[in-house]
């Protein structure tokens, strides 16, 4: 196994769980289980040559007694139509292989209620149909959770991060465009709601910065435990020049210490999604174009990675302080 394929396994099973992803006794394959279907794992072989060659998905690994006929074969032209689409040549595709299937397999499940619902009582051959299909869309799912998720609404359009890996630890940010304070509040409920991973992460830092009728504006954040956190993440989003929009950065902890260093890792992701969520140009200078002397983005020049608190210079010291609150 090639060092960058070890880091990405690693850091999915830190993210999901243990056995999400798993090697098998043939080279370079893997049994890959989802957070939805966990009735289901399926074959994924990397070529030696991952990423800059995609995976292949070679069928079913595993199919549980409770899984109805047919669903392995779905969940294999499901997973090979989301690779084809999410698979970017020298990238690492597996979380957001993970991340677009997850979200394909509850839209459907939402569709299949849907129809169910809509089903006339009496007719006993289309309705045992649609129960059919919702019972095997949500069967892997928790009950309570999905109660928690649909009475919050349709599934906010998240923009995800590449997952940032550091010393064990694990972060992933995700931005949507946001309206209103209400809004915001219910994508996050939504998030935690129906993501399990996401709700057990050591913490989830958020901020938005909105402008409302009449040029009212509303900014916010949280810290979620990780002192300062969420104001270093609000001066981000200030800097960006982003507006009616918000920001989650998910981090589980893996038992290492990262001190002063974990705020910058947490705005590297917040600036990452927002890039990918189209909310800001590269570059952007507000009329001034860049010139040999502007730093490079993500550099340690980078205003926009460092010193993003606006702090005064009792700073560090203060980082040294929540060192423990890690």
């Amino acid at each position: 196994m090639s060092e960058e394929l070890n880091d990405e396994v690693t850091s999915i099973n830190a993210i999901y769980g243990d056995n999400t992803i798993s090697g098998l006794l043939e080279e370079r394959t893997y049994a890959l289980t989802l957070t939805k279907r966990p009735d289901i794992s399926l074959r994924i072989e990397f070529p030696i040559d991952y990423p800059d060659a995609p995976p292949s998905v070679l069928g079913t690994q595993h199919t549980g007694a409770a899984s109805a006929k047919g669903d392995g074969t779905f969940l294999v032209d499901l997973i090979r139509d989301v690779l084809a689409e999410v698979y970017v040549p020298g990238a690492p595709c597996v979380f957001d292989l993970i991340e677009t299937a997850d979200q394909r397999l509850e839209s459907l499940r939402q569709a299949g209620d849907a129809t169910a619902e809509q089903e006339p009582q009496n007719d006993q051959g289309d309705g045992q149909h649609s129960q059919n299909q919702s019972r095997q869309l949500d069967r892997s799912s928790d009950t309570s959770a999905q109660t928690s998720a649909g009475s919050l609404g349709d599934t906010p359009p998240w923009a995800l991060s590449d997952v940032i890996t550091e010393k064990k630890s694990i972060f992933v940010a995700r931005s949507a465009a946001v309206s209103s304070v209400s809004q915001a509040k219910q994508y996050l409920g939504h998030l935690l709601s129906s993501d399990k991973k996401v709700a057990k992460a050591t913490h989830n830092i958020t901020a938005w910065r909105i402008r409302g009728d009449n040029g009212v504006q509303y900014q916010d954040c949280d810290d979620d435990g990780e002192t300062a956190a969420g104001g270093r993440l609000l001066h981000l989003m200030e800097l960006m020049d982003v507006w009616n929009v918000m920001v989650v950065v998910s981090r589980w902890y893996g038992g290492v210490h990262l001190g002063p260093d974990r705020f910058r890792l947490i705005n590297q992701a917040a600036r990452d999604t927002l890039v990918q969520g189209g909310f800001v140009e590269e570059n952007k200078k507000k009329g001034k174009k860049p010139t040999a002397s502007d730093p490079e983005p993500g550099s340690v020049l980078d205003p926009l990675v460092v010193n993003l608190a606006g702090a005064p210079a009792k700073a560090e010291e203060e980082l040294e302080d929540s060192e423990d609150e890690e």
